[in-house]
């Protein structure tokens, strides 16, 4: 009997073998709204088709997605083309996606509003913009060398400033590899270094055949460029995101070629608009000079040259003879000064005033002498006078008049006979030597009878 029950895993091939070779869930074109939506690591998109009524999983490998030109979304409308088959190990089946676009917009154009806004949050549309410069001596235009776009580019610069170098550096401009081409033709450029602008751009096309200048990598590349870009894309109504990451967009390349380069017809104008107003400055500043000329010519200087001459020879006769009386004055005067500083001097000679200290000097040595024998005098007679005090008061003067001390055999003086006993050895200091005494009888009334 258990042979009539399947296993979980046998019915899920099963189920899976029927769904994978029925022809109506092969190539299935499904529409519906996004939600759930996962980017894996991996590449791989997980994400859920619903609409009002039901929902289905749904999984879009990175080697179909990759291809996509737009960043799917929750909530976004999408056109779907797939397979359905079984998730084995969940037994669920679900749609495998190889086609996808949105509902209603066109990939290209919502791949290009999302791009659009992801580089303006990101900064890369706010730089600041490079200048071009007046009067280029070299320039560089990426684009195809095949195209109409280069030929217009280099008939234009031609015509405007032929004396302009231009170096063709040539890019796909179309496909899969175009934008890569494009991005290592900048960062060539820039490498180089020796361009003083860049043109980049290609003549006018679909949307599918300007794509290359949407894409992210040229719109970095346009941005970290240290050379000024042109972007001359398509016609005027064509607007790439190259346009805003460039410095200065141009309508078509003929207009890139035009704002590139001065106009030599109007450089020539204007030179002969500078020579025409140097030539009338000149003349003015020539008529000036001549009225100045004339005025000068007829001045009294010029018309009576001897008469001026012996005027001048007369005041400098009368400039000398002041001169004169000024140095004479002036010499009388520094003499004066002179011999009142020399007198001044001399009351304050360095002599006069080492004699003076010098004369000090004794003065002060024979008060500093008399003022130390005095002192030491008077220190003698102090120490003189304490001296007699000290031998006034010395006991062994005492003693030599009959006094005498006695100890016990610690050497403590005994001041009273009441710390004696009778036949203690007792020691008598007296002034000129000591006597060993024992004690024979204490007495201690006012009589003195006994002895030691």
């Amino acid at each position: 009997m258990k042979e009539k029950y399947l296993t979980v895993q046998a019915l899920t091939k099963y189920m899976k073998r029927k769904i994978d070779t029925d022809t109506h869930l092969q190539g299935v074109w499904l529409k519906g709204e996004i939600s759930n939506f996962n980017h894996h690591s991996r590449g791989h998109m997980y994400l859920t088709i619903k609409d009002s009524h039901a929902r289905i999983q749904a999984v879009m490998f990175a080697g179909q997605n990759r291809s996509l030109k737009f960043t799917p979304e929750n909530g976004m409308k999408v056109l779907l083309k797939g397979n359905i088959s079984v998730f084995e190990p969940y037994g669920q089946y679900q749609l495998y996606i190889q086609e996808m676009e949105p509902d209603g917009l066109g990939a290209l154009y919502l791949a290009f509003e999302q791009l659009k806004e992801k580089l303006a949050k990101e900064g890369y549309f706010n730089k600041r913009r490079k200048d071009l410069p007046l009067y280029p001596k070299h320039i560089g235009i990426i684009t195809s060398p095949t195209g109409a776009a280069i030929r217009d580019i280099l008939t234009t610069i031609k015509r405007r400033y032929p004396i302009v170098q231009t170096t063709v550096i040539p890019v796909i401009v179309q496909g899969d590899q175009a934008a890569n081409s494009i991005e290592k033709a900048i960062k060539l450029a820039n490498k180089v270094n020796k361009f003083d602008v860049l043109i980049v751009g290609r003549g006018g096309g679909s949307i599918e055949d300007l794509w290359a200048f949407n894409e992210e990598v040229v719109a970095k590349a346009i941005y970290y460029s240290n050379i000024p870009i042109i972007s001359a894309v398509g016609h005027e109504t064509d607007t790439t995101i190259s346009d805003f990451a460039a410095d200065i967009r141009a309508s078509t390349p003929t207009g890139a070629a035009e704002i590139s380069v001065p106009s030599r017809i109007e450089l020539i104008e204007k030179l002969f608009k500078y020579k025409k107003t140097i030539n009338h400055l000149l003349r003015a500043k020539i008529s000036l000079e001549t009225k100045q000329y004339q005025r000068i010519k007829q001045s009294y200087a010029f018309r009576y040259p001897v008469q001026l001459i012996q005027q001048k020879e007369q005041q400098l006769d009368q400039f000398t003879e002041k001169l004169k009386q000024l140095v004479v004055r002036s010499i009388e005067s520094n003499n004066r000064n002179f011999t009142n500083m020399y007198g001044r001097l001399s009351l304050q000679h360095p002599e006069r005033n080492i004699n003076a200290a010098i004369n000090r000097l004794h003065q002060l040595n024979k008060f500093r002498n008399t003022y130390m024998n005095q002192l030491f005098q008077k220190k003698v007679n102090e120490n003189q006078r304490a001296l007699e005090k000290l031998i006034i008061l010395n006991p062994l003067e005492i003693m030599k008049r009959g006094f005498a001390i006695p100890y016990d055999n610690s050497q403590t003086i005994i001041t009273s006979v009441k710390t004696v006993q009778e036949n203690d050895q007792l020691i008598v200091k007296m002034h000129d030597g000591e006597l060993d005494c024992k004690v024979s009888a204490i007495k201690t009334d006012d009589t003195m009878s006994g002895g030691i």
